[in-house]
């Protein structure tokens, strides 16, 4: 798979451009803040029909403009898709698959995997345990469908069952049925989820672990552990044992919305412990594990996308990422990054097909 043509009018600071891809290597060079980055989000927006970076669809629209439009030619196992996203301002986002709208956004989730590394992934080490299971949902989403509606489902009946928490709040003759029903799918929806967060770590693990050995130049010793509720205990009895506490804090103290992951570095937490050079390694470990189970699930290589990577990586951490993002089996790779000359540098001895393009104030050139 890859994507062969990227046009965009009006999205982020680019008010036009029509770009033609290397199916291997494309560089983004440029100054902070020219659009290298915006490129690579209008790419997410084909594969998961949202920005990587803000949620609200209009603020994605060029300033002062009325709307924005993504489009993009892909070659999928010898088979063009053309992928339109649009949006206007106060109406709904219009997103089509070879010129036929979609009637669930969902549906096209898992089309086209990508694999994202950005400095905002920081938030996965230095955030709360909700930023780290978004990264899982997003991950298993792309090739699980049932995993994405179950999810969905989940959420809805967590929210039902929170209002009725409140709603209930301080009466005295409780209609327990009620709850049984959200219960009920909290357990049904939660345990099929709890199953496939806790599938995808155990299968990605090792593949992570070979990663960060490699960038790192094998000095530092990692570890992901999964850390549920649900490893501890009945999901449905611990929703029983837990209901008079619900109901005095008004919200679900139990379940798979609670979940998170332990991320370690020689033992210790890597949010306390580990230097930014380390924490970049980490990450960036962890998003090639991602590709490398995606590829296995869907049969082919996912998109990569590389913003900013060479950010506190020294050196050696770079030339040991390079090595492996050039090898043949990644596929489709975009990079940006403010140094052309670093990149041709980078390059000058590969043997893999390299593009190079240069983006100012919104402006996007083919350099080499």
């Amino acid at each position: 798979m890859h994507l062969q043509t990227l046009s965009l009018i009006n999205f982020r600071n680019i008010a036009q451009a029509d770009l033609l891809f290397s199916p291997q290597v494309n560089c983004f060079t440029g100054n902070n803040g020219a659009g290298k980055t915006g490129l690579l989000d209008a790419m997410h927006y084909l594969a998961m029909c949202k920005s990587y970076f803000n949620p609200v669809d209009s603020q994605n629209i060029r300033h002062d403009e009325a709307f924005f439009v993504v489009e993009g030619k892909f070659l999928i196992n010898g088979e063009e898709e053309n992928i339109y996203c649009g949006q206007k301002r106060n109406t709904k986002k219009q997103f089509k698959r070879n010129k036929k709208e979609y009637p669930r956004l969902a549906e096209h989730i898992g089309l086209i995997p990508i694999v994202m590394v950005s400095p905002a992934d920081t938030e996965l080490v230095t955030g709360g345990s909700e930023v780290r299971r978004k990264f899982i949902d997003s991950v298993v989403s792309q090739y699980n469908r049932e995993y994405l509606y179950n999810l969905i489902n989940y959420n809805n009946a967590l929210s039902q069952r929170n209002a009725l928490l409140k709603t209930t709040a301080g009466q005295s003759n409780i209609d327990y049925e009620q709850f049984e029903i959200w219960d009920n799918q909290l357990v049904n929806y939660g345990q099929q989820i709890f199953e496939k967060r806790k599938e995808f770590i155990l299968n990605t693990l090792p593949s992570f672990v070979a990663y960060y050995s490699h960038i790192s130049g094998d000095t530092e010793a990692v570890n992901i552990t999964y850390e549920s509720q649900l490893e501890k205990a009945n999901f449905a009895e611990q929703l029983r044992n837990a209901f008079n506490r619900d109901r005095i804090l008004q919200y679900t103290t139990v379940g798979i919305h609670k979940d998170d992951l332990n991320f370690e570095i020689n033992t210790y937490p890597v949010k306390r412990f580990g230097s930014q050079g380390q924490q970049k390694s980490f990450l960036v470990a962890l998003k090639l594990a991602e590709f490398d189970f995606m590829k296995q699930v869907k049969g082919y290589a996912p998109l990569l996308l590389l913003d900013d990577i060479f950010d506190k990586l020294d050196e050696t951490r770079i030339t040991r990422l390079i090595e492996k993002v050039s090898n043949e089996n990644f596929g489709q790779v975009f990079i940006t990054d403010t140094h052309t000359q670093r990149l041709k540098n980078i390059f000058k001895t590969s043997d893999r097909n390299v593009k190079i393009f240069e983006v100012t104030q919104g402006e996007i050139n083919f350099n080499h």
